[in-house]
């Protein structure tokens, strides 16, 4: 237990999210408690991670939910450990969110420059009818993006992922390739605009496109024994398709949703009820939310992929190969994941602010706003 490595967590608290600040000190070492000495908050080490206030063993419970995450069913796992499938469900849906949050501060959070972005759905059968679940992958990194869920395969749902890779995108080239649904065109030109003020005028603000986004459509369609692919460029010119093509899938490389779909395809390999002709169903909508973050966070911080990996010159004649992570590729991280690290770690909470209020601030706010603000 190093307090060193821990911050407070109490939402009032000035210090809160801060590491490495001085301000956390040991309160009880056999109840592994610390304190906040600075607004005297005690809480465990454990708060904010996956086993806060779990009673079963941490290594059993990471053992369970890493069989979990790479294809084993709920049943398989409850008759060999013992354990009650409601309880098990218990620990995927509390992962689950564990790994949302973490998703949304080490992914959503920041801005990349993503160069091309493929997406794509998949239908899912749950209990009583089906759901849409819809992905998107950075191909340059092999990065999984962000994903939805919803009821209905419509604009809504395209249109909230469109959202979330414009709010993950710098203002930088881009190429969007997605499949034969017609929402998709639409959804990313709303999402790929700003606000331009009107100054002097009023009425509502004006719109206007990000420059250099390509926005590419493969549609397949089945004629008899053959398929047929049809090609075509919604916005941006052939030059510009071309030249962010080549520079993130090289030359032999062409406009295609090639590597959405193999993402789709780990994600119904490790999802059990994702799976073509299963007799498995997602029971809830909250199961399948919680495994494709569940899922997509060790698809990005704790799984080497080959294609990832770089040539190292050892001397003259030898050479090794550096293997890399998504996450790793995208400069989000320097080293791959453990399952253990992923579910141990303690998102911070946002910085404190100030709060507002008439007149000068005490002696006692001053000291605060200059140390912690």
């Amino acid at each position: 237990m190093n307090p060193d490595e821990l911050f407070c967590l109490n939402l009032e608290c000035p210090a809160k999210g801060q590491v490495g600040q001085g301000n956390i000190s040991v309160h009880s070492q056999k109840e592994e408690r610390c304190r906040c000495n600075v607004c005297g908050d005690t809480f465990g080490v454990r708060k904010g991670t996956l086993f806060y206030r779990l009673r079963t063993n941490p290594e059993m419970v990471i053992l369970v939910l890493t069989l979990l995450a790479y294809g084993c069913p709920t049943q398989a796992a409850a008759k060999a450990f013992g354990f009650d499938e409601r309880t098990i469900r218990k620990w995927w849906v509390r992962a689950g969110r564990h790994c949302e949050s973490f998703h949304k501060y080490m992914v959503e959070e920041k801005q990349m420059d993503l160069e091309h972005v493929q997406a794509d759905e998949i239908k899912v059968k749950v209990q009583g009818g089906s759901l849409w679940m819809a992905l998107a992958i950075m191909v340059s990194t092999r990065l999984w993006l962000s994903g939805e869920v919803s009821a209905k395969r419509d604009k809504r749902l395209i249109q909230r992922l469109a959202d979330k890779i414009k709010g993950m995108a710098l203002c930088r080239p881009l190429l969007l390739a997605v499949d034969g649904l017609a929402s998709y065109p639409g959804a990313f030109r709303r999402a790929f605009r700003s606000k331009m003020p009107r100054f002097g005028q009023l009425g509502r603000p004006q719109f206007v496109s990000w420059p250099d986004i390509a926005i590419v459509q493969v549609v397949k369609q089945r004629a008899c024994a053959d398929w047929r692919v049809d090609r075509r460029i919604w916005q941006g010119s052939q030059q510009m398709v071309d030249q962010l093509r080549l520079r993130t899938q090289g030359r032999l490389g062409t406009i295609n949703t090639a590597y959405i779909e193999r993402l789709n395809a780990t994600f119904r390999q490790r999802l059990h009820w994702l799976s073509r002709r299963s007799r498995s169903l997602a029971q809830q909508p909250q199961t399948l939310i919680a495994g494709m973050y569940i899922v997509g966070c060790f698809y990005n911080f704790c799984d080497f992929h080959k294609s990832l990996r770089l040539r190292l010159s050892v001397g003259e004649r030898s050479f090794r190969w550096v293997h890399r992570t998504p996450a790793i590729a995208a400069h989000l991280t320097d080293h791959q994941w453990s399952a253990h690290e992923l579910f141990c770690f303690r998102v911070p909470p946002p910085r404190w602010l100030p709060p507002t209020s008439r007149g000068r601030p005490s002696l006692r706010m001053k000291q605060l706003i200059e140390h912690w603000a």
